[in-house]
């Protein structure tokens, strides 16, 4: 605090920011410091240019609609099947032709139970299905 020689209007009160200061140029050093260590490379493998032109797939498979209604049953193409069955006729999909995928297009009802979606996409993920999409109707 400092006080003021010639007035009766008593002590004067001003903030000292030097300790202020300090704090802050410890904090950005602090930061400085330890900014370059958390800045870890990641590897992207980016793709290349070519000047061939690549022919489109021929005629791509029809997209697989699943779909899981509010009391848990699943359908395949509008055909009810049985969680069980799924990973089998996945892996028979992938195996027909395993360069040219159909899309497995997977529609759940709001009130569905997380657990069955859970157990249908693991049944594509052991059956290594790639392109799978996620639709609303």
């Amino acid at each position: 605090m400092a006080f003021s020689k010639g007035s009766n209007a008593g002590a004067m009160a001003d903030i000292n920011v030097t300790p202020l200061v300090d704090v802050l140029l410890v904090l950005l050093i602090i930061f400085m410091v330890t900014m370059p260590i958390q800045s870890i490379p990641v590897d992207v493998d980016l793709p290349q240019r070519t000047d061939q032109q690549t022919d489109p797939p021929p005629n791509p498979p029809d997209p697989i609609k699943l779909r899981i209604d509010a009391s848990g049953q699943v359908f395949w193409n509008d055909a009810p099947v049985q969680t069980s069955e799924l990973e089998t006729k996945m892996t028979e999909e992938v195996q027909r032709d395993p360069g040219n995928q159909p899309e497995l297009q997977i529609d759940t009802n709001e009130s569905a139970q997380y657990g069955i979606l859970a157990k249908v996409l693991a049944a594509a993920k052991n059956a290594q299905m790639v392109k799978i999409g996620f639709v609303q109707n």
